[in-house]
């Protein structure tokens, strides 16, 4: 498949809401050892805010491709980079609504599980419930 920008756009959002919340939601409501916060609702909508500007940096590097195709591994090695620019920002600069200090072990397990469950979801569910979606560019509708 050969996302278009508006396809990356959407996928992105979808996969966020749909996988990403559900395994949020344990992290801020404090199940999981971490303590009731907020922040993680907060990194999730940071996840996929930066993830726009991201997908305008893919789509074009994509282009240089001989394919013009983006395969599986680099969409993983795509978000462990992503993982650890947001997690220099939060720590470096801070982020509204996150806290200071940031504490990283959370961070990192948090964004692991989100990241692994989108990038699953992506390649596997994906392409089961939403056939047409691997041949509209990724876009779900229109």
């Amino acid at each position: 498949m050969t996302p278009t920008l508006l396809g990356r756009w959407q996928t992105r959002w979808f996969l966020t809401v749909i996988v990403g919340l559900p395994i949020t939601l344990p992290f801020a409501l404090g199940l999981l050892g971490t303590g009731t916060s907020w922040h993680f609702i907060y990194i999730l909508g940071y996840m996929a805010l930066f993830g726009i500007g991201w997908d305008v940096m893919y789509q074009y590097l994509q282009s240089f491709r001989w394919d013009h195709d983006w395969p599986g591994i680099l969409q993983l090695l795509a978000g462990i980079w992503e993982g650890l620019v947001l997690g220099v920002i939060a720590m470096t600069i801070g982020l509204p609504g996150l806290p200071q200090p940031f504490i990283l072990s959370h961070f990192i397990l948090h964004y692991s599980l989100v990241w692994l469950g989108i990038y699953s979801a992506s390649q596997t569910l994906m392409r089961v419930l939403f056939p047409h979606w691997r041949f509209q560019g990724g876009q779900l509708w229109k």
